[in-house]
């Protein structure tokens, strides 16, 4: 039996990223009826103080805030009131590029449950629709929920870490070509081993609070940074594989912290440094000095992770063939589990071309859409699922990661749409990555991970699609024969 998908039209219109100096012409702020928007409105049965203020403190207003990262702030009525049209439209694109809030997962298909996700329900896009179609009324002052304290909105995310490393302060150029290069070793400091139980980069720059750029990311200069720990000197520690070094996900602009699982933190060594070796920056119409801060936050002294990471990994950067000016090519990588694996992030990384990407678990006959999710270059997500909903697979499971490309002129953010192109670190070129990670179990471990499943289902009929055996036969133990005393 087979998950089946089908590549959707996807929307032509392409999300800037961040720092916008002005809307796009399709998207500016234009009050209904040519007439400035009114301050007040005849309640309707769906109003902005009753029902889609929530929605913003909730979905939006972490980036549509004063001196927030998004081109324009959604906390009051008047604020958000001449935006109604386009809220209207980009909260209903679907999970294709440009969406608000951008996030991709097709709900339609595959797994569902996601830690951090600020995605809107059918239900309230509707209702935005509908108070968009119906005036965009204020309501009733007195409904309006109580506003968000943004005072320490610039603070990290996760709250104050227990270790801040700093790499190195850069000045990048108000014009100039994309750059890749190393930063360098950053000593953390650790006199100790310490499992990280999360882990959260962010740009610290001399841009000015509300100054804005007419470039994609302008409030930014860093694209990414690709890093690992690794030992230095001879107290480094000697704790298993991990203590030569450890690799961490990777920093782009607009991804959310990475949050490890109790049971598989993962270890920064003492005596170690932050190997800053990958680093993408790139000019933003202002000269600007910028550094990276790195706030990890630790599990208890003494913890030891269940778990081991696994080596999984599925894409293709090197020999890639993307045409020019067609629709629904696809790119596609294929690995088969050597252990009992549990995924817990999917992470879709392509290109300018890339539109859409999904994983498969294959397992017997079977073949299962775990998930399919939209991509938009200008936005980076993770997809980090939740404990119970992580992809449980056999050893043995074939694992099919598939990435969807549009170079055609429907496809907004490539840059020329005329151009082969094949694999590369540069956005005119091409990647086809899944950046998740997973962690490896034991036969002992993936029957109690299993267990836990099961014991959340009311009956056979339910079935969790990223845990193919869960209703199948318990192993049961062979019990020892026991001999007569003398007999061989």
């Amino acid at each position: 039996m087979r998950a089946t998908f089908t590549a959707a039209a996807f929307g032509v219109f392409a999300a800037a990223l961040l720092g916008w100096s002005a809307a796009p012409a399709n998207l500016r702020a234009e009050p209904f009826g040519g007439q400035a928007a009114p301050t007040t409105q005849p309640a309707g049965d769906v109003t902005f103080a009753k029902h889609i203020a929530p929605i913003l403190q909730r979905s939006c207003q972490r980036c549509h805030r004063p001196d927030g990262g998004a081109p324009m702030p959604l906390v009051t009525y008047e604020q958000v009131r001449p935006w109604a049209r386009s809220i209207k439209m980009r909260t209903g694109l679907g999970p294709h590029a440009g969406v608000m809030p951008p996030w991709f997962v097709e709900k339609n298909i595959g797994i569902q449950g996601f830690k951090e996700d600020p995605s809107l329900s059918d239900a309230e896009i509707a209702m935005i629709a509908r108070w968009a179609d119906g005036g965009a009324p204020r309501g009733n002052p007195a409904d309006m929920p109580k506003p968000l304290d943004f005072e320490h909105a610039d603070k990290w995310q996760l709250g104050e870490p227990d270790l801040i490393v700093k790499s190195p302060e850069v000045v990048v150029p108000a014009t100039g070509p994309d750059r890749w290069g190393s930063l360098g070793m950053v000593p953390t400091g650790l006199k100790e081993d310490r499992y990280v139980s999360s882990v959260e980069v962010r740009e610290v720059n001399d841009i000015p609070a509300g100054g804005s750029s007419s470039t994609v990311g302008g409030r930014y200069v860093f694209h990414h940074m690709t890093y690992e720990s690794v030992v230095q000197g001879e107290g480094a520690s000697t704790v298993g594989a991990e203590a030569v070094s450890t690799s961490w996900p990777i920093h782009e602009v607009g991804r959310n912290p990475d949050i490890f699982p109790a049971e598989s933190g993962r270890l920064l060594q003492k005596n170690s440094a932050l190997a800053l070796s990958a680093y993408h920056w790139h000019s933003n119409g202002r000269e600007t000095k910028a550094h990276l801060e790195f706030g990890f936050r630790f599990f208890p002294v003494g913890y030891k992770p269940l778990y081991r990471r696994s080596s999984l990994r599925l894409g293709n950067g090197i020999d890639l063939d993307v045409k020019p000016d067609q629709k629904n090519q696809e790119l596609h990588s294929f690995a088969t589990l050597q252990e009992h694996t549990k995924i817990i992030a999917f992470e879709p990384h392509l290109h300018a071309p890339g539109v859409r990407m999904c994983l498969e678990a294959i397992w017997g006959h079977n073949i299962l859409t775990l998930n399919c999710v939209g991509y938009d270059h200008n936005w980076v997500k993770q997809y980090v699922y939740e404990d119970d909903q992580a992809p449980l697979l056999p050893k043995g499971t074939i694992v099919h990661l598939i990435g969807f490309l549009d170079t055609t002129k429907d496809n907004k953010n490539p840059a020329d749409s005329r151009n082969w192109a094949g694999g590369g670190r540069r956005s005119i070129s091409n990647m086809f990555i899944d950046l998740g990670y997973s962690v490896t179990l034991t036969e002992e471990q993936f029957q109690a991970e299993m267990a836990k499943r099961r014991a959340n289902m009311k009956s056979r009929n339910d079935y969790d699609i990223g845990c193919p055996l869960c209703w199948a036969p318990v192993p049961q133990a062979t019990p020892t024969a026991t001999r007569a005393p003398g007999q061989q």
